[in-house]
């Protein structure tokens, strides 16, 4: 059960040599976000205080509640876009800000109740294959929707790939020469700078740098578009003139955007906690940022979730507890408060090509390459989801590339079975033999079976776990990154995992991915040299624990 406020399980032992390290790392994030802020909150179709205000207390209550010590919350792309589709499709004119807040409400209700009763599990049934192809179609569009705004073409809004497109070429002849040399340049100097800068965070100087050119060169007062007049101050949010029906027309919207959002920032934080040798509490990770939500909605902001490019930037920059979040959130509240007419004459071109340098790392090329090359089904999965999200937009591409996946897989691909093998071996040691396909919809129940004989057997007595391929009839790819991660954790609990005797096509997977070598010595072709290997280790751990 999520337990709420985690803030005293770091604050209690925090150690004064951490203070400088967090409080550089927290500069550091308010440098890159309040750029990126104020960016998302157009790419939502929302004035840029909505994407600052987003910045500030959901980025506190994160740091408080959140398990992660490293996860940076708050605007990020791909929420973004679905806010606008939302926004879009749902909102009474002129009411957008207010709209925004009420599906940032509404996510954090989501959030909160999928933590709470302990489903977050149901993040499962999207496949690895579905969800990369979904955000690789979805950095397109958010590139292609950002060609207006690099480009000065006076082009309508779109939702999906096609019909930018169109707008974008209709309306060329628009194309403001100063504009597009604004933006040009703001790309090229983003792209050589996240290669070789290291001091200064690249959007930050690229916002600096475009809004100086702009206010010296007056270039506002000749066809560049600039952000303009920012509220100062705290923001007062209102949500009246919003309806009950409003808010149910919100909740397809609000269940899509939690289920990408909890996955994005399920996958950053798990990344970081690996490589920094701690543990996540995944159920509490969905209230911490279904709460991060409901605060975006209480102060005027929208939908927030993890940004990768913003928790690297935390880590590398030194970062050592979530006190890095409370400063980052305490700088953009200080923008807000006293620094916002220097951003007046920002310019939207600058913002543009911020975000597309931002999204291009979300279309993970090396994933592309290794599913074609491991398992061309869930290739065929994920350029579906791609091609679907495209064509259709992303909100309606997730829903139906996640129908046709499950659809693809069938029925009897869901159903495998769990069987406790062990027999006569020592208690230290424990066999479960998978009775079917291990795909991406039934991988968690290798996990739950796990965690009976874990404790079943009781604490601190189990010391290796084969798990039998032999009647496996297929894996995914999810299935084997789920392996894969399956070893690392048991690894961490002092728990030696060892795979036996997948079939032929199975093993094909193993190899092709690494994981067949990373485990060497515990990858087994056959059934009886893993109990027996198992059986040894599991005996030399009990007998060295009694001397």
């Amino acid at each position: 059960m999520p337990s709420g406020v985690r803030l005293l399980d770091w604050a209690r032992p925090y150690a004064k040599g951490n203070l400088r390290a967090d409080l550089l790392a927290g500069l550091t994030m308010a440098a890159i976000v309040v750029p990126q802020a104020m960016a998302y909150a157009l790419l939502a179709g929302l004035p840029p205080e909505a994407g600052l205000y987003a910045a500030t207390l959901p980025v506190a209550v994160y740091a408080v509640m959140g398990t992660s010590l490293h996860l940076s919350v708050g605007p990020v792309a791909l929420v973004s876009l679905l806010t606008l589709t939302a926004l879009s499709n749902s909102s009474p004119p002129g009411k957008e800000l207010e709209t925004a807040a009420l599906l940032a409400l509404l996510v954090a209700a989501i959030h909160v109740v999928l933590g709470f009763a302990r489903l977050g599990f149901l993040v499962n049934y999207i496949s690895r294959p579905v969800l990369v192809g979904f955000v690789a179609a979805a950095a397109v569009i958010i590139a292609a929707s950002q060609l207006r705004n690099l480009t000065g073409v006076d082009a309508e809004r779109a939702e999906n790939f096609g019909e930018i497109l169109e707008q974008f070429l209709t309306n060329l002849s628009t194309l403001d020469g100063t504009t597009l040399l604004l933006g040009v340049v703001a790309l090229v100097v983003l792209v050589i700078w996240k290669r070789y800068g290291r001091v200064i965070p690249g959007p930050l100087l690229v916002a600096v740098g475009a809004t100086l050119v702009v206010s010296l060169a007056s270039l506002d007062d000749h066809g560049v578009d600039v952000v303009g007049e920012i509220p100062s101050g705290l923001p007062q949010p209102a949500l009246d003139g919003l309806t009950a029906g409003l808010a149910i027309e919100l909740l397809p919207a609000a269940v899509v955007i939690t289920l990408v959002g909890y996955l994005e920032s399920i996958a950053i934080a798990k990344t970081y906690a690996q490589r920094l040798d701690y543990r996540l509490r995944p159920n509490q990770e969905m209230v911490a940022v279904g709460v991060s939500n409901a605060a975006a909605g209480i102060v005027g902001g929208y939908p927030v979730s993890g940004s990768f490019s913003r928790t690297a930037a935390n880590v590398e920059a030194g970062a050592r507890t979530p006190m890095s979040g409370l400063v980052a959130a305490a700088m953009v509240l200080l923008v807000i408060l006293v620094f916002t007419p220097l951003l007046e004459s920002l310019p939207a071109a600058a913002l543009a090509a911020i975000i597309i340098v931002a999204v291009a790392a979300l279309v993970d090329v090396a994933e592309i390459r290794r599913t074609w090359r491991l398992y061309r089904r869930d290739f065929l999965m994920l350029a579906l989801a791609f091609a679907l999200t495209l064509a259709l937009g992303v909100e309606i591409g997730l829903v139906a590339a996640v129908a046709v996946s499950l659809g693809v897989l069938g029925v009897a691909g869901l159903r495998s079975r769990v069987v406790d093998t062990s027999g006569d071996l020592p208690a230290s040691v424990a066999v479960v033999r998978i009775d079917g396909p291990l795909t991406f919809a039934n991988h968690r129940g290798l996990r739950q079976a796990l965690a009976r004989i874990v404790k079943d057997r009781g604490p601190g007595t189990l010391r290796a776990v084969v798990v039998d391929l032999s009647k496996t009839t297929y894996a995914d790819v999810s299935a084997d990154r789920a392996l894969d991660d399956l070893v690392d954790d048991y690894a961490d609990g002092g728990i030696t995992v060892h795979l036996a005797a997948p079939n032929a096509r199975v093993l094909r997977l193993l190899e092709g991915s690494g994981l067949w070598a990373k485990l060497g010595p515990t990858a087994h072709r056959d059934l009886a040299g893993a109990r027996s290997a198992a059986r040894a280790e599991g005996i030399d751990a009990t007998q060295g624990r009694g001397t």
